[in-house]
């Protein structure tokens, strides 16, 4: 049910926002409490717009304090892409397009 809801707002950014079309291959939420995470790739297009085979792995983390039993887990951590940890992204969209540009793709 979550992929579908996914997949039609992907399908519904692409038609909106052609300029940085992505298509979503994936999306995964592991974990509960401190050791969440929420993992999303995406494959990149070319100039032409097709499809590329390269794709873009992003990722964000529950964000918490504490650890174990005292954890308290209150909203997410920034969106990353998995090849340069160190930026942050306030969403997934950001993260793709930033990953498909270094690429040399959209």
């Amino acid at each position: 049910m979550i992929k579908q809801i996914i997949t039609t707002l992907c399908i519904i950014f692409i038609s909106t926002y052609g300029a940085n079309a992505y298509q979503l291959l994936s999306s995964k939420e592991l974990g509960r409490d401190d050791a969440k995470n929420q993992t999303i790739v995406v494959k990149c297009t070319t100039d032409t717009g097709k499809i590329s085979n390269q794709t873009c792995t992003l990722r964000r983390y529950v964000k918490c304090s504490g650890t174990g039993d005292t954890a308290n887990c209150t909203g997410w951590q920034p969106w990353m892409d998995l090849r340069t940890p160190e930026k942050q992204y306030s969403d997934w969209r950001s993260a793709a397009s930033a990953c498909c540009r270094a690429k040399g793709l959209r």
